[in-house]
């Protein structure tokens, strides 16, 4: 905080003169004429801090003592505020300085005072409406590929059929025959069988036709009991990451996010994320929500992950510090409270600020802008709740000038106390 904010010119044109009349005192004081040997009590050079020291010396001392600490801690005072820029604590700038013009210039930022004239295109936009429309997946023939298992039923008809089990006693079962990486499956009497782009019934017709010579009436059951190549990943901020089947039908995006246990953190800080080879495409997932549910195509992977929707707080508020906005649609009012409000003893409602940059484009500039809201206006607060906090945006409280100058004063009160008890411990 600049201490020239609070410094005006009447104030220290009076402190200016109270520490010359101390200088001047002290100069008097310990001037020759002074200390000559008929008018000074005692020698400077026979001053000792000892219990043999003169106690009218000590006292002397002593007094001169406390009135010098406080003058000089005016002469600091006064030293600083011409010599220093910034010699008070704080959080960032003050009001004074925020909105002057010159200074705005100089850092190629706008000011904008929020009022009802002014706060038109910042307002919340509305929330977004739900959709009637559903993702209704289309059902593909399945065609096996590499890593797919199926499981294989031969039966014979045949009574004294000595190779394969009899329809009646479920027959003879492969299990988890699983798809080599060209696409083929071994079986007896059969041999190797290319399945890679087969249908579930075409592999079985081409596996009765292979049995034919060692069976009378060969019947062929596959089904599919692994689909590796159809599957989806789902990864991330899940309660439950992993890869899971398209067994039941294709899987849409939010099928694939329920079986992954459902995103840990709130919608509107959810980013979903899906790639399939071929594009990627980015959704919030309160958009997913409210309708824009997608089928997701086989080998998918779809990624949860926290969405970049932050903001800062800085100055007199409760909790400073970067935090997660509280909604999709957050009013400044809104932020303010996950900001722990403002600081009653020390926050200034006049100094409510908003910083926004917003990015270049290929058609504009980086803008960089500074709303100000007056708290202490109780049609601000409707304001407030209208005025929409983006991803980013950085909330800065002032402090109040009485605050700031409990800050000049406290060390100028400690010096005053200090001298008084040096002036007390003078008296006999």
């Amino acid at each position: 905080m600049a201490f020239s904010d609070f410094w005006s010119p009447r104030l220290k044109i009076i402190v200016i003169n109270v520490a010359r009349s101390a200088l001047a005192a002290f100069l008097n004081y310990f001037s020759p004429r002074t200390l000559s040997a008929s008018n000074r009590p005692y020698k400077l050079t026979s001053v000792r801090p000892s219990v043999q020291t003169d106690r009218n010396g000590c006292a002397t001392i002593n007094r001169w003592c406390g009135r010098l600490l406080t003058y000089f801690a005016f002469l600091a005072l006064v030293s600083l505020s011409g010599c220093a820029g910034n010699i008070l604590s704080g959080a960032g700038p003050s009001v004074n300085r925020l909105t002057d013009q010159d200074t705005a210039i100089k850092g190629n930022y706008e000011i904008i005072d929020l009022t009802a004239n002014t706060i038109g295109p910042y307002l919340r936009v509305t929330e977004i409406e739900a959709s009637s429309q559903i993702s209704v997946p289309v059902i593909n023939e399945i065609l096996l590929r590499a890593g797919d298992v199926v499981k294989i039923s031969i039966s014979d008809s045949a009574a004294n059929s000595a190779l394969f089990a009899p329809l009646a006693s479920g027959g003879t079962v492969f299990s988890n025959m699983r798809l080599n990486e060209r696409g083929q499956v071994k079986l007896p009497y059969a041999g190797v069988i290319n399945a890679k782009g087969k249908s579930l019934d075409g592999l079985a017709e081409v596996i009765q036709r292979q049995l034919k010579s060692y069976a009378t009436d060969p019947q062929v059951m596959v089904e599919l009991t692994g689909d590796l190549s159809r599957s989806v990943l789902v990864a991330g901020a899940v309660k439950a990451p992993g890869r899971f089947s398209a067994l039941q039908g294709p899987l849409t995006l939010l099928d694939a996010i329920n079986q992954a246990g459902g995103p840990l953190l709130e919608p509107h800080l959810v980013k979903v994320i899906v790639r399939n080879g071929q594009s990627a495409q980015a959704l919030s997932y309160e958009e997913v929500l409210a309708g824009k549910n997608l089928v997701l195509a086989p080998r998918s992977e779809v990624i949860v992950e926290r969405a970049r929707r932050r903001f800062v707080a800085m100055g007199a508020v409760g909790a400073p510090g970067l935090k997660d906005l509280p909604s999709n649609n957050p009013s400044l009012l809104e932020v303010l409270g996950t900001a722990g409000w403002l600081r009653e003893n020390i926050a200034d409602p006049s100094g409510v600020f908003v910083f926004r940059l917003d990015p270049a484009t290929a058609s504009k500039e980086a803008k960089a802008t500074v709303f100000r809201l007056d708290l202490s206006s109780p049609a601000a607060v409707f304001l407030a709740r209208q005025f929409l906090v983006q991803p980013e945006d950085a909330i800065y409280v002032t402090n109040a000038a009485v605050y700031e100058w409990q800050k000049i004063i406290s060390p100028i009160l400690q010096v005053l106390i200090l001298g008084n008890t040096v002036n007390n411990a003078s008296i006999p």
